[in-house]
């Protein structure tokens, strides 16, 4: 067995693709409407389904938004320098919810941006 994807629900198609593949630098690997069930499915990811884990965007059309319930923690990327990263994203227009800065309680640089939706990303220093 192996991990194959995270599911998240996202309100804006577009806007959520573009905060993975420009924000985050992630590929769009495909893509599929499923216009009898009114969805569409989309997955971004860094490296291809076959070799890695990915992340389902899945866009129903007749809903605008979601509420995160409190279950969720969050997706974790391992970066290798957290602070520039965090540059970036924000450069890019992301939204950084947590300074890059140690763990508390430990040393690991930590960071925490948040997508369209609301979803978290941890990025941690892997150097």
């Amino acid at each position: 067995m192996r991990l194959l994807h995270t599911m998240l629900r996202v309100g804006d198609l577009d806007v959520s693709l573009h905060f993975y593949t420009q924000v985050l630098g992630m590929k769009l690997l495909r893509k599929q409407d499923f216009p009898n069930g009114k969805f569409t499915l989309a997955f971004v990811g860094y490296g291809e389904e076959s070799d890695t884990a990915v992340i389902e965007l899945t866009h129903n059309w007749e809903t605008s938004s979601y509420e995160l319930g409190n279950g969720y923690g969050h997706i974790a990327l391992g970066v290798n320098d957290v602070y520039a990263t965090c540059e970036t994203i924000r450069a890019a227009g992301g939204k950084i919810v947590r300074e890059a800065g140690p763990m508390m309680h430990g040393t690991t640089v930590i960071a925490f941006v948040e997508d369209p939706d609301g979803y978290k990303i941890e990025l941690i220093g892997c150097e």
